[in-house]
C-alpha cells in the first residue's frame, strides 16, 4: 500500500504518520491488488480528524472521524474503512460467482447485529443528456430544485459530467475521464 498523507492547518509527526501505516497496512491484507491511501489530518477547534480514503482497483473507500485525539481518529477511521470493505466484499459474493473472491483474502468475521445491506432500486429513469456549459447545468439543477444534475461538457468536448450542491455551500463538477487515466 503506498500512502500519501496531509496535514491542513496541522504538522503531521513522524510518530502519527509511522501509526497510521501500521494501522493501515491492516486492511492491505483485503485486497488482492496495490492499494493507495490517502490520508489527511486537520485540527480545528479542539476537534482532530482524520479523513481516509484508499484507492483499489478502481474502487474507492472514504472515510472522515472526528475526536478529541488524532490517534483515536485514525483507530476510528481505519474500523469504519474495514466495515465497508467487508460490506462491499459481501455485496458483490452475492452477486457474482461463487468462490469469485477466495484469492483475495482471508474470511474477515461479520460483526454482530450487522446484517448485509441490500440495495433495492424502486425507480429507474432515462433521459437524454444535452451538451451545456457547468454554469447553465448549475442553473439548470437550481430550476428544478435537484441536488445534482447530469450533463454533457462543452467545454471540454462534450464529456459526461455532474454538477452538484456542496454541503458547505458552493457547487462540485465531476468529470469523466478514461478508466487508463
Amino acid at each position: 500500500m503506498t500512502f500519501t498523507f496531509t496535514g491542513k492547518k496541522y504538522e503531521v509527526s513522524d510518530e502519527l504518520r509511522a501509526y497510521a501505516e501500521k494501522k493501515l497496512s491492516k486492511i492491505d491484507r483485503l485486497f488482492r491488488t496495490e492499494s493507495d491511501a490517502f490520508v489527511t489530518f486537520r485540527y480545528e477547534r479542539g476537534r482532530c480528524t482524520a479523513e481516509v480514503t484508499i484507492r483499489n482497483n478502481g474502487m474507492f473507500y472514504r472515510v472522515s472521524e472526528v475526536t478529541s485525539d488524532m490517534f483515536a481518529s485514525i483507530d476510528s477511521a481505519v474500523a469504519a474503512i474495514e466495515r465497508q470493505v467487508r460490506r462491499n466484499k459481501t455485496r458483490l459474493e452475492k452477486k457474482l460467482r461463487d468462490g469469485a473472491f477466495e484469492r483475495v483474502a482471508p474470511e474477515v468475521p461479520e460483526e454482530e447485529g450487522e446484517e448485509p445491506v441490500e440495495f433495492n432500486i424502486v425507480r429507474s429513469k432515462r433521459f437524454s443528456i444535452k451538451p451545456m456549459t457547468p454554469e447553465e447545468a448549475v442553473l439548470q439543477m437550481d430550476l428544478l430544485g435537484h441536488e445534482f444534475f447530469a450533463f454533457r461538457n462543452e467545454s471540454e468536448d462534450g464529456v459526461f459530467a455532474i454538477v452538484y450542491k456542496r454541503k458547505n455551500g458552493g457547487y462540485g463538477l465531476i468529470s469523466a475521464t478514461d478508466a487508463d487515466e
